[in-house]
């Protein structure tokens, strides 16, 4: 059976706050940014977590090498520590984010180029239309 882990990073980017939900599964990483805004509570983030988390837009996935975490609780506390100090996101989960936007940015490029090549087709026959009256004299 596979092991699925996820794990979620709180940190401020200013001048709000930004969670960070990483999914790992089958040795592949996915993650979803959410805007809070105002520092969120413990309650708001379990909230949150309640009532949004099956909402979540996740980015494709990336591979990665998934390790065993340590065992040693002195071990686990000093990581805490460290990652609560550090005010960033690991390096897949900025890349995985970073395929999202760039997969959204290139629908969006594709919807736009296909109304505006909608639009000059309309504006062509309506001119071709006109060009028609003129000629018939009308």
């Amino acid at each position: 059976m596979d092991k699925v882990s996820g794990k979620l990073t709180v940190y401020f980017e200013n001048p709000f706050w930004v969670g960070v939900f990483e999914r790992i599964s089958d040795g592949t990483l996915s993650a979803s940014k959410v805007t809070f805004g105002a520092e969120p509570k413990d309650y708001e983030i379990f909230e949150f977590i309640l009532k949004n988390y099956g909402e979540l837009k996740y980015s494709p996935s990336v591979q990665i090498e998934v390790k065993e975490p340590a065992r040693n609780p002195k071990r686990i506390l000093r990581e805490a520590r460290k990652q609560t100090e550090y005010a960033g996101i690991g390096t897949k989960s900025q890349q995985a984010l970073k395929l999202q936007q760039e997969y959204r940015k290139r629908e969006r490029k594709t919807l736009n180029q296909e109304r505006m090549e909608e639009k000059k087709r309309l504006q062509f026959r309506l001119k071709q239309q006109k060009k028609k009256a003129k000629h018939k004299g009308k």
